[in-house]
């Protein structure tokens, strides 16, 4: 085959820090992955490193103000393990389902530490908060009217904050929840009069949270966000009359996971957050601040295995076809929100330290060209029996993926 031919190797994202090979392979939490796959029976496998949590929240507190609480957003990843182990690090965790609940309660953590946001909560879930004392941010006059009928007849005060829908967005968000038209939250002209109801129903109010969007990577669009939150919050307390108990300022925190992405000034945002505070508006001078982290907090901790079944070659170009695939990794595969394709951080896990010498893709199992890991890149060879690791698989991977699809189930999970 002609050198025109050849495909050419497309790059990959920034492997996180804190990875490094053992005997040339990948280890994760100290131990080498042969031994994890081996541990767990099977492949594919999910592995979350306890370290690389523990370092996350560490590094997260001393950058930001100490009157800041930190929140785990669990929708990036409920393993009940993990769940169990956050509970440890974190002061509170943000659900966004009756099920999420659940899982929370059995890891043991705290109603009280508890808040509910997302759109078209049952009945049985405001019911279930209610009486477990979890606060509801509530995303609509209808359904605070909801709740209050509900806590009413189980004769409960409940807990209830008002979900903001904000007029502006998060810059450079990958994700926008403000701004606009949108299904979360209450507009934010119409919340002073909403939080006047609550009060009068003698509900116990617990303030405001306000999500203008998710996974950025500039520190300024972070920064003038949080500026614009506290702004906004202290607008709404003026006109309502009362002071917020507790205001969730939100996350927005990306991860570095494509070629090119770098890691936003943690420090530049919490100095910034820190110079905000000093100067607060009389109204909210008092009030109890938090964000709320999912990717952030446990993205660039999980790896997920995958081992190479077949190797095969095709018009010259090598595919390196895998036991895993879209069914356990979908934003791996550019199927989750990404408009452009392109490459997940990825290595050959067990020749972790050898240079690279072909250009290959990974695809998994699935009778589908969607079905890709990584596009075209350069890698050591690697032959069936490898494995393969696709990183910052710590959010929005296993429970975020259709794990039954073609029959294929869910993948082994493991925190170390």
């Amino acid at each position: 085959m002609s050198d025109e031919k050849k495909p050419k190797a497309k790059p990959t994202g920034p492997i996180p820090a804190g990875y490094a090979g053992v005997d040339g392979e990948l280890a994760i939490g100290g131990q080498k992955v042969s031994a994890l796959a081996e541990q767990a029976g099977d492949t594919p496998l999910f592995v979350y490193s306890r370290d690389l949590l523990a370092q996350r929240v560490a590094d997260l507190r001393s950058a930001m103000p100490e009157r800041l609480a930190i929140h785990y957003a669990m929708k990036g990843n409920p393993f009940p393990p993990l769940l169990e182990y956050m509970n440890g690090l974190v002061d509170g965790f943000d659900l966004a389902s009756g099920g999420e609940m659940e899982l929370a309660l059995a890891a043991g953590v705290d109603p009280a530490h508890m808040s509910f946001a997302g759109p078209g909560k049952r009945d049985r879930e405001l019911e279930a908060a209610i009486a477990k004392g979890v606060t509801l941010n509530l995303e609509s006059e209808g359904e605070a009217a909801r709740a209050i009928a509900i806590a009413e007849r189980l004769g409960k005060t409940p807990k209830l904050a008002v979900r903001v829908n904000p007029s502006f967005d998060l810059k450079g968000s990958g994700m926008k929840m403000g701004g606009g038209a949108k299904q979360f939250g209450v507009d934010a002209e119409r919340v002073p009069a909403l939080i006047k109801e609550i009060v009068a129903a003698g509900a116990d109010w617990r303030g405001l949270h306000i999500y203008a969007g998710s996974q950025a990577l500039k520190a300024e669009s972070i920064i003038e966000m949080q500026a614009a939150t506290l702004a906004l919050a202290a607008e709404i307390a003026d006109k309502a009359g009362a002071t917020p108990p507790k205001v969730n300022l939100g996350g927005g925190f990306g991860i570095p996971y494509f070629p090119g992405d770098e890691a936003f000034d943690l420090n530049a945002v919490g100095g910034a957050l820190g110079q905000a505070f000093s100067a607060l508006p009389d109204v909210i001078a008092d009030t109890d601040f938090c964000i709320e982290l999912g990717r952030y907090l446990v993205g660039e901790a999980g790896v997920y295995l995958t081992r190479i079944v077949d190797r095969k070659v095709s018009h010259g170009e090598i595919f390196l076809i895998t036991d895993g695939g879209l069914h356990h990794q979908l934003a791996a595969s550019g199927n989750f929100g990404t408009v452009i394709r392109r490459n997940y951080p990825a290595a050959i896990a067990t020749k972790f330290d050898d240079a690279p010498t072909e250009v290959a893709s990974i695809v998994g199992c699935l009778c589908t060209p969607l079905d890709m890991l990584s596009n075209s890149a350069h890698f050591p060879r690697a032959d069936v029996g490898d494995l393969v690791a696709i990183f910052c698989a710590g959010a929005y991977g296993a429970s975020a993926s259709p794990a039954n699809f073609l029959g294929q189930g869910a993948a082994i999970e493991m925190l170390v």
